[in-house]
């Protein structure tokens, strides 16, 4: 339970940051959504084609902050919306069973903001987990509680007719416990999905500030970053075991949107050793002995896509340590970072090798030096 606790506390802190990004200068306006979905899980795993069997249906419900540029970045992004959401698919399948999920999304415009782009990361509660006796059938979810990620692409039109208006469009939905406990195939589904809207205090609408652009650059810093998190391997009933990740890299902000980083990594993955030990005693034509390292070593490369004090990472690394084969050589990380402070962040991020996530982590971070003072001024 300990890990579900803590995603909860994360997501729910990042989501209560969200809220209070911009100060209360420009009129509350906000708008509510909802949309009816009808799709397809997409078989991206042959092990779970018999888990297809219908086409799945949702409800999803929206409430959207909307910025005007208070804030520069909203302006350099073109007044993005951030909000919640909450959601209800039924997969229309029995060992499958259904999914209740709450997400933190922003939602970014293009073509005149007729066309709306969303991401939203969340936790969701599967109804019908595995379990060997009752459910064995369910190979996608090891557990009750998920991450769940979704992304939607809508045609959308607001204020037709006294606040209302409407949208349509497409929907991806996934759900996966990052290899917290196998089993863990996941679910990808694919909606259409269309519904109606309504804006919220329509009578108040101010106008979009629009910032000057200016070059924005800060000189390269130092960072120190401790992960933790739980999974287990791909053996079903080998254990959860926690693990540690300790990164020192080097960052670089070349604009107002983008730092590149650049650095090395420790992996301590208990986990790894239950594996071994399973490899070696059972498959002794494996090549493992039982006495190989468990750590692994790495160096990275990565992007961070700043929005005001919350931005998005994503870090593709190599293995210059890896006594234990496990999976790929290479390996890859995305995420959300929070600034609390200007030199003490947090963070939530999954760690993957390709499209197979290896765990979940929360990390803390240190960033040396005053690095949030601008080289060049805006």
């Amino acid at each position: 339970m300990t890990y579900r606790f803590l995603l909860a506390v994360i997501f729910f802190a990042f989501a209560k940051a969200m809220t209070a990004q911009s100060t209360e200068e420009i009129p509350h306006i906000a708008t509510l959504d909802v949309s009816y979905m009808y799709g397809t899980i997409l078989q991206h795993n042959p092990d779970i084609s018999h888990l297809i069997t219908d086409h799945p249906t949702g409800i999803l419900l929206s409430y959207n902050r909307k910025t005007f540029g208070e804030e520069e970045w909203e302006s350099r992004y073109g007044f993005p919306d951030y909000g919640f959401s909450a959601a209800y698919q039924d997969m229309k399948n029995y060992h499958l069973g259904e999914a209740y999920s709450a997400y933190a999304h922003y939602n970014f415009y293009f073509f005149n903001r007729n066309l709306q782009f969303r991401v939203g990361q969340g936790l969701a509660y599967m109804t019908k987990p595995f379990d060997a006796v009752t459910n064995p059938e369910n190979n996608a979810y090891g557990t009750t509680i998920t991450s769940s990620t979704y992304l939607v692409a809508n045609y959308r039109r607001e204020n037709i007719i006294e606040g209302l208006g409407f949208h349509a469009g497409a929907t991806i939905m996934h759900y996966s416990n990052a290899n917290v406990r196998a089993p863990n195939n996941s679910t990808n589904t694919w909606f259409f999905n269309a519904g109606i809207n309504y804006t919220l205090n329509r009578e108040e609408i101010p106008e979009f500030r629009i910032w000057e652009k200016k070059a924005y650059s800060e000189p390269i810093s130092l960072n120190a970053v401790a992960r933790l998190g739980f999974n287990e391997s791909d053996y079903r009933g080998s254990g959860q075991y926690p693990f540690y990740d300790f990164s020192v890299y080097a960052d670089k902000r070349i604009n107002v949107k983008s730092s590149i980083h650049a650095g090395v990594e420790l992996f301590v993955a208990e986990f790894l050793r239950e594996y071994r030990d399973y490899q070696a005693n059972s498959f002794p034509e494996s090549g493992l002995t039982g006495d190989e390292d468990h750590k692994r070593a790495g160096i990275f490369i990565g992007h961070e896509l700043h929005l005001g004090k919350t931005s998005v990472l994503s870090q593709f690394g190599y293995y210059v340590y890896q006594p234990i084969e496990f999976e790929s050589k290479f390996y890859n990380r995305l995420g959300l970072q929070r600034r609390l402070t200007d030199n003490i962040f947090a963070s939530v991020t999954v760690k993957a090798h390709g499209a197979k996530a290896e765990g979940v982590s929360l990390g803390v971070g240190y960033r040396f030096d005053k690095v949030f003072t601008p080289k060049t001024e805006l």
